[in-house]
């Protein structure tokens, strides 16, 4: 069972992950569900070193005014972290306060995550979307699996308005095959979200 988190706006979402694993086009592609939710969103990304597999981050706003702020997210009240070797190496959870969530492209329990991430104040949620990804996509892209997993905790949008906005967002860039794999994975994350709350199992 997900413990979801009550979605609070204006919303800051940071990703982090590789080069490659496609962190800034989930961080557009919850902006265009946020838009299509009838939100107003903002997505910025963070390359850093442009290289494959080099850390890269990208930010989501998301408010129901117009957002005035612009640059990276410093208090996140969600992370995804889309490649797990990331933490010990990168402060993921740099300014979360306590409440907030993560989620964690993961083989690993929550619980595991957790002594990871040595925070027992936040709810922490795992889902192994590359292993999904290879599964429905054919290739080790774990951000629409991840798009699904973050539904699960930071409902602030509903499912079927999230499949609707990467179909608009994919359809005419790929073929209908991987725009199926895409949606299939985004159904396949939600499913398989797994999560501890903040203080413990749920």
């Amino acid at each position: 069972m997900v413990t979801t988190t009550p979605v609070a706006l204006p919303a800051a979402v940071r990703w982090h992950g590789r080069g490659g694993q496609g962190v800034v086009t989930a961080s557009r592609l919850l902006a265009a569900a946020a838009l299509e939710g009838g939100y107003y969103p903002q997505s910025l990304p963070d390359f850093g070193a442009e290289r494959s597999g080099a850390p890269v981050a990208a930010y989501t706003r998301i408010d129901d005014q117009p957002p005035s702020v612009r640059g990276p997210v410093e208090s996140p009240g969600l992370v995804l972290v889309l490649d797990p070797s990331l933490i010990g190496n990168v402060d993921v959870l740099e300014g979360m306060a306590p409440g907030s969530a993560v989620v964690v492209n993961s083989i690993r329990s929550p619980e595991d995550e957790q002594k990871r991430l040595v925070r027992d104040d936040v709810v922490i949620c795992t889902v192994d979307a590359t292993a999904i990804s290879l599964e429905l996509i054919g290739r080790a892209l774990p951000n629409t699996p991840m798009l699904g997993a973050l539904l699960e905790v930071f409902p602030v949008v509903n499912l079927e308005t999230m499949v609707e906005a990467v179909r608009k967002q994919l359809r005419g860039l790929f073929p209908d095959r991987i725009v199926d794999g895409n949606i299939a994975a985004l159904h396949r994350g939600f499913e398989s979200a797994k999560s501890i709350a903040q203080g413990g199992a749920q």
